[in-house]
């Protein structure tokens, strides 16, 4: 896809300085843009690539004052970011759904009972299993497993790979990347006499609202009974484990590597960074905010507490523990050398003492 610089300035609301036909085909990062390509700035740190970027089209803030001369087009805008939200989209080729569309109905399997909305576009070797729902203006890529009674909601996106088990629920505008698997058993098992371990049925569903984007290789596991929610708007990166009858609340953003232990409710807004890991049965209230690495033991109970370590405590206790943490060998010597002089004084004292008695 081609645009003009006049066509980029009109889509972000931004203002052309030079040529207005200008044209680029892709975005690129100002320090390796080349002819055709275009590019932002919006850290002063990247300031000097400015005048040495081969760029077609330079995004630039409106307020920004060059010190040397530019050579790119430059569009100016009130919020480079924001721009870019509205611009990067028009580049993403998984948005044309004709480059993977197969005509060969020989390599899909579609239930008679199944059905597929108007304007959806299916890759090769997707199957679609018995009274299946996939709506309107959906792009599913190559090898999708839709299973049975399974519901997926207009404007979807869903990516090469994924598996949508039985009676699972996908709302609109849902993005599920490369792998991702929504309503694989929940982990139920229940311990023999004999130390052994006999299965429980998993017999709920995962229901995933709408506008929510599942990372690569995320496994969302169906409940034992009833469902595991991912409420509307939640984004979840690559290789997040999601046990049974847990919830994940509305616009929570979770990095990648974090499990949640079943029947867990995370709350609204929550920011999770990378690898937490969350025990069951526990709640965390809205707008809580965990640094990476930490640990959830116990419940949360006071909304927009920001939490960090193993078992996680308040962020600012953490660094201040996490400080004395790194100066605990140099107090221990200064432990060790007071202790030494105390001894000595004591003995000292001690001496003083018997020798004024005598």
């Amino acid at each position: 896809m081609t645009f003009t610089a006049a066509q980029i300035a009109q889509l972000v609301d931004g203002s052309v300085q030079g040529d207005p036909s200008a044209s680029v085909s892709r975005p690129a990062r100002i320090e390796e843009a080349q002819d055709g390509d275009f590019a932002f700035l919006d850290n002063p740190r990247y300031e000097p690539y400015a005048y040495t970027t081969q760029a077609s089209i330079l995004l630039l803030h409106k307020s920004f004052l060059p010190s040397q001369p530019v050579k790119p087009t430059i569009i100016r805008v009130e919020d480079v970011r924001g721009a870019l939200v509205k611009l990067l989209p028009a580049f993403d080729p998984s948005m044309m759904p004709n480059g993977h569309e197969s005509t060969d109905v020989a390599k899909m399997s579609i239930h008679s009972t199944a059905r597929v909305g108007v304007g959806t576009t299916l890759g090769a070797f997707v199957v679609i299993e018995e009274g299946a729902v996939v709506g309107s203006n959906c792009i599913i890529y190559p090898q999708v497993f839709i299973g049975r009674n399974a519901r997926i909601g207009d404007g979807c996106r869903i990516y090469p790979g994924v598996r949508v088990h039985f009676d699972c629920v996908v709302g609109d505008n849902c993005v599920l990347h490369a792998n991702a698997v929504v309503g694989a058993d929940g982990f139920g098992f229940a311990p023999k006499q004999d130390g052994s371990w006999t299965k429980v049925p998993q017999l709920g569903n995962v229901v995933i609202e709408s506008n929510v984007e599942i990372g690569a290789c995320t496994c969302i596991d169906r409940a034992s009974m009833g469902s595991t929610v991912v409420r509307q708007g939640a984004k979840l990166d690559n290789l997040i484990h999601i046990a049974h009858n847990a919830e994940i609340g509305q616009n929570s953003v979770i990095a990648a590597q974090v499990g949640v232990a079943g029947s867990t409710h995370l709350g609204k807004n929550l920011q999770v960074g990378g690898q937490v890991g969350f025990a069951g049965h526990i709640t965390v209230a809205d707008g809580t905010r965990i640094q990476a690495q930490s640990g959830l033991a116990s419940s949360i109970t006071s909304p927009g507490t920001a939490l960090f370590g193993s078992p996680a405590i308040g962020y600012k206790d953490f660094i201040r523990a996490h400080v004395v943490f790194k100066q605990l060998p140099e107090l221990q010597k200064r432990v060790a050398a007071l202790e030494k002089m105390l001894k000595t004084l004591s003995s000292s004292m001690t001496a003083d003492s018997a020798s004024q008695t005598g």
